[in-house]
């Protein structure tokens, strides 16, 4: 992976991944696909339906009370779906950012970022610097408070950017990120265009009653990276396996309070160290051009990039050489001063009413 500074800069940031060690890109639709074929496979019954409302009893946390999921379920050939319902004991709500689970069981609301994306069919020649490698770049100039990137999608690249501060100049961003790629991707064709929300912290509640939420829906991705895609199927396993050993065979339904105190706890224990690190460095790193020069310039060092690729690798805030944190600290503070001292100060903007939107 190469990372790009607001002054071009580029450090080549993967030198210390070992044999066996990469960057996982992936394409949604093929992985998609992969994922619920293998649930059918293990004998999950697939429904081709839209969610629209979901009834929740008043008394769903202290009775067995069964919830009704409304759907339009629809056929291969026909756009007009038959209106369904299924009452069920249980929900887990994997359904995304915009979850209709999470307003159903009234989880609270989030902050979220924009994150648009491109796909781009360049030339095999192109295409052939993108086939071992990633890009960041940094500067207000892609994102006030993000990154914008190109990673490689087997035969063409996505190109994209995102933004929590300011997602109104979303397509200025945009064109930001293809214009600092340049050459890289000049001539291609754009075949796919792609904007979703990203959570921007966790739903202010998970569990209700004998619903929980996963992945995106429950608001687990991570600052810095913006990783969701392993920590959806990572909670969604957890969630699963922990109802599974509460329901006893299904001779029992879980409360509320025992899905909490395991689902939640082991999830939040694993995981709630990273979150925390990752918020800091992004709060640290990635808030004006000076501290994204020194971000780039400390990715220079080999201890930084162990640290940091261990990290993204393994899902675990590693653990350090107190030694080389302590020289850390001291080539953190001079890359700051420099950095600020150096960099082009940051564009302003102001966009007070849509910046305190929440979904």
């Amino acid at each position: 992976m190469n990372l790009i500074s607001p002054t071009g800069v580029e450090v080549n940031i993967g030198e210390t991944l070992q044999p066996g060690e990469y960057i996982g890109m992936c394409r949604r639709e093929v992985m998609d696909k992969f994922l619920r074929d293998r649930a059918i496979e293990y004998g999950a019954e697939i429904v081709n339906g839209l969610v629209t409302s979901i009834d929740v009893p008043a008394d769903h946390k202290t009775s067995e009370s069964q919830y009704t999921i409304n759907y339009q379920k629809y056929t291969v050939g026909s756009s007009a779906g038959t209106p369904m319902s299924m009452d069920v004991d249980l929900i887990v709500g994997a359904d995304g950012a915009n979850s209709r689970v999470a307003k159903a069981m009234d989880a609270g609301q989030y902050n979220f970022a924009i994150a648009f994306q491109e796909r781009i069919k360049i030339s095999d020649e192109k295409m052939a610097f993108y086939e071992e490698m990633a890009e960041m770049y940094v500067g207000d100039d892609v994102s006030p408070d993000f990154y914008g990137w190109v990673f490689p999608k087997y035969d063409h690249v996505g190109v994209g950017t995102g933004t929590v501060v300011n997602r109104p100049a979303i397509k200025q961003y945009q064109k930001a990120i293809r214009d600092r790629a340049g050459d890289k991707i000049a001539g291609g064709k754009i075949i796919k265009v792609e904007a979703h929300p990203i959570p921007e912290h966790y739903r202010p509640r998970r569990v209700q009653g004998r619903i929980a939420l996963v992945g995106d829906a429950a608001g687990y991705v991570t600052k810095c990276s913006g990783e969701g895609i392993y920590f959806a199927a990572k909670s969604g396993r957890m969630a699963a396996e922990e109802i599974v050993a509460l329901m006893k065979n299904g001779s029992k339904l879980p409360t509320q309070a025992e899905i909490e105190q395991t689902y939640i706890k082991k999830y939040d224990g694993l995981y709630g160290p990273t979150y925390t690190v990752l918020d800091i460095l992004q709060k640290v790193f990635y808030t004006n051009n000076g501290a994204r020069e020194a971000f780039v310039e400390l990715c220079n060092s080999k201890y930084v990039q162990q640290v940091t690729f261990d990290s993204y690798l393994y899902k675990r805030v590693q653990g350090n050489n107190p030694l080389d944190d302590v020289k850390l600290l001291g080539e953190t503070i001079g890359c700051l001063v420099k950095g600020y001292a150096t960099a082009k100060p940051d564009q302003e903007f102001s966009n007070p009413v849509e910046s305190l939107k929440r979904i």
